[in-house]
């Protein structure tokens, strides 16, 4: 058996997630988990539909997009994992789909503002979008330099990934992360149901305001705070 087994079942077992939860059309998507202890990522092969994956067809990758184990190619967006897991150092697992109305506010170019609690029970600030690439890096190395595009926007925002593990990329769709692939997935799915709210809100009244502050200290830190009390 491969020493990578581990992170292939759990690459696995991420993306079986993603139709399931309906965040996936046809393969619009891909989930990779990593072993920090090995440097490697396991990823979803490119263009195989889910129904036809198996743990085995998971693609071993290192950190520099090199790949180590596998006979399929690995997904397109592959070298994207691989810088943020070279540079954000916590993070174990990713998840970029081009969900719908997480995809249309990335197109829209806009930021998904914080509307409700909902959004505060995740997060305190703004869904963040990273602005459409520039057109040499677009006609270069366009899935690497993606990765530099969401790193960028975080640090001209002043966001720290470890509090914020979601991003809207610009004209193109959105990334999420976490310290497990399965959180990863987690946040995929909070970020999709968000965009919708959001979306909505702005239809029944596109004058309604951002959450106050006292709401959203209290939601997050109810689940998030040293005093949190939210579940068991």
């Amino acid at each position: 058996m491969s020493k990578y087994q581990h992170i292939k079942q759990t690459a696995y077992n991420a993306n079986m997630q993603l139709p399931k939860l309906g965040l996936v059309l046809f393969t619009f998507g891909n989930v990779s988990a990593a072993d920090r202890d090995l440097g490697v990522f396991a990823i979803k092969p490119s263009g195989v539909a889910y129904d036809e994956l198996t743990p085995e067809k998971m693609v071993i990758v290192d950190f520099d997009g090199n790949t180590i184990e596998g006979d399929l190619r690995p997904s397109s967006d592959t070298l994207t994992h691989a810088v943020l897991y070279k540079n954000w150092e916590h993070i174990n697992g990713i998840v970029h789909t081009h969900s719908m109305y997480a995809t249309a506010w990335a197109q829209s170019l806009r930021c998904i503002p914080i509307f409700g609690t909902t959004h505060a029970d995740h997060l305190t600030a703004d869904i963040p979008c990273a602005p459409p690439m520039d057109d040499n890096l677009i006609s270069g190395d366009y899935e690497y330099q993606t990765g530099f595009q969401i790193m960028n926007c975080f640090q001209e925002k002043g966001i720290d990934y470890r509090e914020v593990e979601m991003v809207l990329v610009g004209n193109h769709a959105p990334f999420t992360w976490g310290k497990t692939a399965e959180k990863a997935v987690y946040n995929s799915a909070v970020l999709e149901a968000v965009a919708q709210m959001a979306c909505l809100t702005e239809q029944i009244n596109n004058n309604a305001p951002r959450l106050k502050n006292s709401l959203i200290k209290k939601h997050y830190e109810r689940k998030h705070g040293p005093d949190s009390y939210y579940g068991q």
